[in-house]
C-alpha cells in the first residue's frame, strides 16, 4: 500500500445533513471520495436512498452499502422497534442512541482504506449541536486514529492513518453555510429518526429539531419535507 498517488478518502454517508457535508468537505479538499454507507436494520430505509441521492450529486468515486444487523444487538430506537423515538429531549445520552455505531462504522471504513490503498477516513460527527452521544466527541476521534495504527498492517508497516470529523467543533447553522458554499442540496437528505418510506421527516424528534434550528439560524429556507 503506497502513500503516493490520488489522495483517496473513504467517507461515510448516511444521507443525513452531516454526511453530506462531510462528504462536500473532502471533495473540496481534493479527495477522491469513496462513499460508504451502512443498512444496519435502522428504523427506516429514506435514508439509505438519500445517501444513494448525495452519492451521485456530489459525485463519488464509488458508493458501497454494506449490509449489518444491528437489530440483533438492539438497545436503540433505531434498532428496536419495541423503543419509541421520543419526541421530547430527556437528560444524559438518548435512546437514540445505537450501541458501539460509530466504533463499527468507522472500523468498516478502515478496513475498505486499507483495500483501497487510502489514508484518509471522514465523519460527520459533531459535538456542539448534537445529541451527547459519547462517539461524536473529539476525544472519541482522536482515540480510533489512534488505533488504526495499532489495528492495520498499512499502520504497523509505518503508514499514517487520519481520521477526519471536519464539522466536530461547528454549530449546524455552521454546517449548513459550509455546506451551501460547497454546493450540497439539503433537499436530497433526510435527517429524521421516524422518516416515513418517501423520507417526509416527522418534525418532532431530536434531529429534526436540531436540524430545524440550523436551518433558521443560518438564515436558509429549509427544504425539509414534513409529514402531514
Amino acid at each position: 500500500m503506497s502513500q503516493g498517488g490520488d489522495r483517496k478518502a473513504v467517507v461515510l454517508l448516511s444521507g443525513g445533513l452531516d454526511s453530506a457535508t462531510t462528504l462536500a468537505v473532502a471533495r473540496d479538499q481534493g479527495y477522491l471520495c469513496y462513499a460508504l454507507s451502512l443498512d444496519y436494520g435502522q428504523r427506516h430505509r429514506a435514508e439509505l436512498a438519500a445517501a444513494h441521492r448525495v452519492a451521485e450529486s456530489l459525485g463519488v468515486a464509488q458508493h458501497k452499502v454494506i449490509p449489518l444487523d444491528l437489530t440483533a444487538i438492539g438497545g436503540s430506537a433505531l434498532t428496536d422497534s419495541g423503543i419509541a423515538v421520543p419526541e421530547q429531549p430527556g437528560e444524559g445520552i438518548p435512546v437514540t442512541y445505537v450501541p458501539a455505531r460509530n466504533t463499527i462504522f468507522l472500523a468498516l471504513a478502515l478496513a475498505w482504506a486499507e483495500v483501497l490503498g487510502a489514508w484518509d477516513l471522514f465523519i460527520g460527527v459533531n459535538a456542539v449541536d448534537y445529541s451527547g452521544y459519547p462517539d461524536c466527541r473529539p476525544e472519541y476521534i482522536e482515540a480510533f486514529q489512534r488505533l488504526c495504527q495499532l489495528a492495520t498492517r498499512a499502520g504497523v508497516q509505518g503508514g499514517a492513518f487520519q481520521v477526519h470529523a471536519p464539522l466536530i467543533e461547528l454549530s449546524k447553522a455552521d454546517i449548513i453555510r459550509v455546506g451551501m458554499r460547497l454546493g450540497v442540496d439539503y433537499g436530497l437528505t433526510v435527517s429524521c429518526y421516524a422518516a416515513d418510506d418517501s423520507g417526509r421527516a416527522c418534525g418532532r424528534c431530536d434531529s429534526c429539531r436540531l436540524r430545524a434550528k440550523g436551518f433558521a439560524d443560518a438564515g436558509v429556507q429549509d427544504p425539509t419535507s414534513y409529514q402531514g
